[in-house]
């Protein structure tokens, strides 16, 4: 008598790979595992905190709880952004370059749970502080695809997006300190020469709510999404890239989530809900770069300048911003609690460092990104939060023409990189 030998499991290595829709799509190589993180770093970390705790502080008390929650909802932001850290640079040029689209499917899930939560908050009339949350809309011209375009072109040679910037800043790279350098000095100078763009012809926004009521918009947006995620999906099937690289990370959940990399869709869902927070409390969507133009203009007018004379400070709503204080500026301190927030997780998560020795053409590559950056969000009314997030969540269809036109000038950004002595993916990399 015979006895069947019972079937053995294989290896994890060779085991039938997830089929779950969230499973990312099949890579050329396995996912690498990722590194115990260093040690946390004590001193950056002890500076960071009593910044951000000083800064809370002051803002609260000088200007009120409003603009102290947005500090603190900036914070929030910046732990998140740097903990899953979540791009959109890197996304798109992991997309164009081999056609890894894991990092544009977590975009899709955080557009999907934005825009859910944008259609209970705003579709309900829902605000704090006396606020009403209004949709982002903007306009469809010329303006708007000359913006995107420099600004997708802009990421590639900066290194970073407007968030990406902010978060990077804050845990110590250096060279993104010329790239925001740069997106001041971009953002001023399109706000001293706005009349050279504000004229530019343009269509009045198209915003879904209006014409099909929030539930039509969330249905319509949602669907959409879908598409574009299952086709990243086929499209990476096909072209089989390196897998994306990993950031070191600590073993086991709470370890992870205090001193690790966090997976991209809890990222997306995290930043969604802290974005709905932000539209809730100031009636408006998170944004990055106007508080750059502000910014660029305090200097300005610290330097014995004008800009209160620039037709760009002239209208009703910049001329409120810039007669007012930073510390009292919705994105100004959105921004700056991104900055500190990232420099708090960083600190913990050990990796929190200044690069003292930038390569020349690298800092080149960081400046004219920065500067193209903030050209071409004046232009084209916002960036990638407060353009191509906020304006895709709201329902606005200058969000969906934004992200497609700033894939074309990814395109062009990736040829141009070269040129400064920096790298694109591969086929045949380990990681991209």
């Amino acid at each position: 008598m015979t006895t069947q030998a019972s079937p053995t499991r294989p290896p994890a290595s060779e085991a039938a790979p997830r089929r779950g829709l969230l499973a990312p799509s099949p890579t050329r190589l396995p996912l690498p595992t990722p590194a115990e993180p260093p040690t946390v770093r004590r001193g950056p970390l002890a500076v960071a905190a009593v910044i951000g705790a000083a800064l809370t502080a002051y803002v609260w008390a000088r200007h009120g709880a409003e603009p102290g929650v947005l500090l603190l909802l900036g914070i929030a932001l910046g732990v998140a952004l740097f903990h899953s850290r979540f791009g959109f640079t890197s996304a798109w040029r992991q997309l164009i370059a081999v056609g890894n689209g894991v990092g544009l499917r977590a975009h899709t899930v955080l557009l999907g749970a934005t825009a859910t939560l944008f259609a209970i908050v705003i579709g309900t009339g829902s605000g704090l502080f006396g606020s009403v949350p209004q949709p982002s809309g903007g306009p469809l011209g010329i303006a708007l695809v000359i913006g995107s375009f420099l600004f997708a072109v802009g990421m590639q040679l900066g290194g970073a997006c407007a968030s990406g910037t902010l978060f990077a800043v804050g845990s110590g790279q250096t060279s993104i300190v010329l790239t925001l350098g740069g997106f001041v000095a971009g953002s001023t100078l399109a706000a001293w020469q706005f009349p050279l763009w504000s004229d530019l012809p343009a269509f009045p926004s198209v915003v879904l709510s209006d014409h099909v009521g929030w539930a039509g918009s969330w249905a319509l947006t949602v669907a959409v999404l879908a598409v574009v995620f299952l086709v990243s999906r086929r499209v990476q099937a096909r072209r089989n890239p390196p897998p994306a690289g990993v950031a070191p990370s600590a073993r086991g959940f709470l370890a992870r989530t205090v001193r690790g990399s966090w997976p991209l869709y809890a990222g997306a869902g995290v930043l969604a809900v802290l974005g709905a927070l932000v539209l809730l409390v100031s009636g408006g969507a998170w944004g990055v770069t106007s508080a750059f133009a502000l910014w660029g203009a305090k200097l300005v007018s610290a330097l014995g300048g004008h800009p209160e004379t620039w037709a760009y400070f002239q209208q009703p709503k910049n001329a409120a911003q810039l007669s007012g204080p930073v510390l009292a500026d919705k994105t100004s301190l959105t921004d700056i609690g991104v900055m500190v927030g990232a420099a708090v997780a960083a600190a913990v998560g050990g990796v929190w460092r200044l690069h003292r020795s930038v390569p020349a053409r690298t800092a080149v590559a960081a400046l004219l990104g920065g500067v193209l950056m903030g050209v071409g969000a004046r232009l084209a009314s916002g960036c990638n939060i407060g353009a191509y997030l906020a304006g895709i969540a709201s329902g606005s269809l200058h969000g969906w023409v934004w992200g497609a036109v700033a894939l074309v000038g990814t395109w062009v950004g990736l040829r141009l990189r070269p040129l400064f002595g920096l790298g694109n993916p591969r086929p045949g990399d380990s990681v991209c």
